[in-house]
């Protein structure tokens, strides 16, 4: 049967033999629940006693879904482009139970890590996206595309780098506007970078972390809801680099290619495991 009441507050863990484990591998082991004891913690976390699993089937969410798949992934066939712009799950499970015939679909983003310092990219797009999303003025739009460097800074101020502003070389009043609209909107800015919106959003979050030398992957996985608790706690300030803190979570410039004039969100998944564990 279903429990959900270890979910809200604690992360399941636990540690097998082997390499790095990436999405297909995760939807593999919970397709092998009966025999696999990790996919059965996770299971029992999520609030399913394996007992009662009538069927399960676990898939990685594809980058692009073919219209023949959409309904299989539960999207809405007027909202597939919408669904995949804001998605974040990366291993999708289907389950059926015994009892009443129940059916539920579970969402899971996973991020791989090698070490506790590892960051990783959890969200990218143009300053005019995140505007669309998140309603901020044109004034932060354009002093953000200076930080980016999709716009050219004014020649009027000193920089670091001729390509781009970074947040503590703009006007004090430029700056403190723009930690302050973060601030206001810490709760969505990270809830949309972690969670994600509509029907490929997350419910759980996923960490598999490989140890080279013990040559050993542990995973942790929480519900999504404490994994944004996680890293939305802290300030919003500016980082000593320039760019900006949103509690645990950085937002900076993309860099490299492609794509260097994105504004990119990152964060250190292994922060999840610090809370505490299911044993």
């Amino acid at each position: 049967m279903r429990d959900t009441s270890l979910s809200k507050a604690i992360i399941g863990s636990s540690t097998a033999k082997g390499g790095f484990a990436n999405e297909r591998t995760i939807a593999e082991k919970f397709n092998n629940y009966k025999w696999d004891t990790d996919a059965q913690l996770w299971l029992r976390y999520m609030g399913y006693d394996p007992r009662f699993i009538k069927e399960l089937n676990a898939e990685v969410v594809p980058v692009r879904i073919s219209l023949k798949d959409v309904v299989k992934f539960g999207l809405d066939k007027d909202k597939i482009l919408e669904g995949l712009k804001y998605k974040k799950s990366d291993v999708q499970v289907r389950i059926e139970m015994l009892y009443k015939n129940v059916y539920f679909i579970e969402n899971i983003s996973v991020k791989k890590a090698n070490s506790d310092a590892d960051y990783n990219q959890v969200d990218k797009r143009k300053v005019d996206e995140y505007r669309n999303m998140w309603n901020f003025d044109e004034q932060i739009a354009t002093w953000l595309k200076y930080f980016t460097g999709e716009l050219e800074p004014p020649k009027s101020l000193n920089k670091r780098d001729k390509r781009r502003l970074f947040l503590d070389e703009m006007p004090e009043e430029i700056r403190s506007k723009i930690v302050k609209f973060f601030r206001d909107n810490k709760v969505l800015v990270v809830c949309d970078v972690i969670k994600g919106r509509g029907s490929l959003s997350a419910g759980w979050f996923m960490v598999a972390k490989y140890d080279k030398l013990k040559n050993e992957t542990s995973f942790a996985i929480t519900n999504i809801n404490l994994a944004i608790n996680i890293f939305g706690s802290g300030e919003v300030e500016i980082s000593p680099k320039g760019s900006l803190y949103i509690g645990k979570v950085v937002m900076q410039r993309k860099g490299g290619t492609p794509d260097p004039t994105k504004l990119q969100f990152k964060i250190k998944p292994c922060e999840i495991s610090r809370v505490g564990a299911l044993t």
